[in-house]
């Protein structure tokens, strides 16, 4: 499939060639939720915790006798059902992360860029660097161009200028080409590449 290369100034300058089976695959919903799912849970902390019965402080003395009070028995003041007591299978610290089948990662990115690509909201840039940082004129050509909440994927090494430009916009993301994924594309409304990054991701997922 060709695609337009444009600037900054909204000016189309070129073309490139995308791959159909990166750029043009068929849109799978499941496979975007299970990669989405994968990526939210690998970054949770895990670090959710409650105390149980041996880690509760307190006396391990029989409350009150067995017999003759008219309650029930009890055994512990640091049981469960106690005031104060340790918390019955409660959450531990543990990690959320588990295993993805690398065809299935691959295949999600591959279904993220075609979705782009499929509902226009995919293009690709010339020139991703600045002669100098300046927040306010970058603003003003994503603006031109129409992206109000983007992703832009540069090339491995990222230009700082650029990157300071576009660092303080409001939902506006900028990543090296080795940090692009699933999550992030998804979450922005427009996709913006570099053609090296364009180039980069063909070869990795072709």
């Amino acid at each position: 499939m060709k695609h337009d290369i444009i600037n900054l100034d909204a000016k189309t300058v070129g073309s490139i060639e995308l791959a159909d089976s990166v750029f043009g695959a068929p849109v799978r919903e499941d496979i975007l939720a299970r990669v989405i799912q994968w990526q939210l849970d690998k970054r949770r902390a895990g670090t959710h915790k409650t105390k149980d019965l041996g880690e509760v402080s307190g006396s391990g003395k029989k409350p009150f006798k067995q017999k003759g009070t008219g309650r029930a028995r009890q055994g512990d003041h640091r049981a469960p059902q106690m005031y104060h007591g340790g918390v019955a299978f409660g959450p531990v610290v543990r990690s959320h992360a588990y295993a993805l089948n690398k065809k299935i990662r691959a295949l999600g990115m591959r279904v993220a860029l075609s979705l782009k690509a499929k509902n226009g909201k995919l293009f690709i840039l010339d020139d991703m660097s600045a002669d100098k940082p300046n927040t306010k004129a970058m603003q003003a050509a994503f603006r031109k161009n129409g992206w109000n909440s983007a992703l832009l994927i540069g090339g491995e090494t990222l230009d700082n200028n650029f990157t300071l430009s576009a660092r303080n916009i409001v939902n506006v993301d900028v990543l090296p080409v080795q940090g692009a994924n699933v999550y992030d594309i998804i979450r922005r409304d427009v996709l913006v590449l570099s053609k090296e990054a364009a180039e980069k991701l063909e070869g990795r997922l072709k």
